[in-house]
């Protein structure tokens, strides 16, 4: 079995938006950071050797425009078929993410302001439409990718055989990756307290890294302690009535017609 390697590529800064080359007997990507990065991603994959056309996949983790902003643009570059959730159809068909967002902290109100978040990006109809645990094997990458819905509807994670997993928005480094090793909430969710289900459930796993959207690897112990705590604070603020959370029924137009 071939080891799968975790190559972060950053699209900007240091560890602020991450996309990630996975080698294994093929390579793939996954995620397509932000409008207008999907030249600085192919020259990247290239600096580590590998031709942009050799890869199998482009996986979407989720439909916000700092992860799927490129991802056309990455597919007429490489060739490869994107692959997204079919919960999150809406955005990657519109090139608009579902709104209003839902600042999880003072960071998350604060980057709301920003007109760039909301501005509609180009476009990507996935070629693979993911509704449950898919194995990569097919696209030569001894991983699996898991629905880890409640960042979005459609988030999905990797989780490689060898036990690191590319986990998107599922948790991040705290301020965007400012600190690094310390877990955090990214500055939105959809549902908090979903969220909190597929990280605990991904860490039942025993993986042995998370590597994430923004920031540093973080460290499976540490990630533990901090979903603890996020626990109590959420079944606080559950009991207050104080979550905000999207519906089911608040899906973007296009979601719909997946079949």
């Amino acid at each position: 079995m071939t080891r799968t390697k975790i190559i972060p590529i950053p699209v900007m800064g240091r560890t602020a938006i991450n996309a990630y080359l996975l080698l294994g007997r093929r390579p793939v990507i996954v995620d397509a950071g932000t409008p207008g990065s999907g030249r600085r991603i192919h020259d990247r994959i290239a600096e580590h050797g590998v031709d942009p056309s050799d890869v199998s996949l482009i996986v979407i983790t989720h439909g916000h425009i700092d992860h799927f902003g490129s991802a056309a643009e990455l597919h007429r570059r490489t060739g490869a078929p994107v692959a997204g959730h079919v919960a999150d159809l809406g955005p990657f068909r519109t090139g608009r993410v579902r709104e209003p967002y839902l600042p999880t902290g003072p960071m998350g109100r604060v980057m709301d302001r920003n007109k760039d978040l909301h501005a509609q990006v180009e476009p990507v109809e996935p070629d693979v439409l993911i509704q449950g645990e898919t194995s990569l094997e097919d696209f030569g990458i001894a991983a699996r990718i898991m629905p880890t819905p409640g960042h979005t509807a459609g988030s999905i994670s990797v989780l490689t055989d060898q036990g690191d997993l590319v986990a998107g928005d599922l948790v991040a480094n705290s301020f965007m990756g400012l600190i690094p090793g310390r877990p955090a909430n990214p500055p939105f969710h959809d549902d908090p307290l979903r969220n909190l289900a597929s990280l605990r459930k991904m860490l039942a796993l025993n993986p042995t890294k998370l590597h994430v959207g923004h920031g540093a690897p973080l460290e499976p112990d540490r990630v533990r302690r901090w979903a603890a705590r996020e626990h109590h604070r959420l079944s606080r603020l559950e009991a207050a009535g104080r979550i905000a959370t999207r519906t089911e029924n608040d899906v973007a137009p296009g979601a719909l017609d997946a079949s």
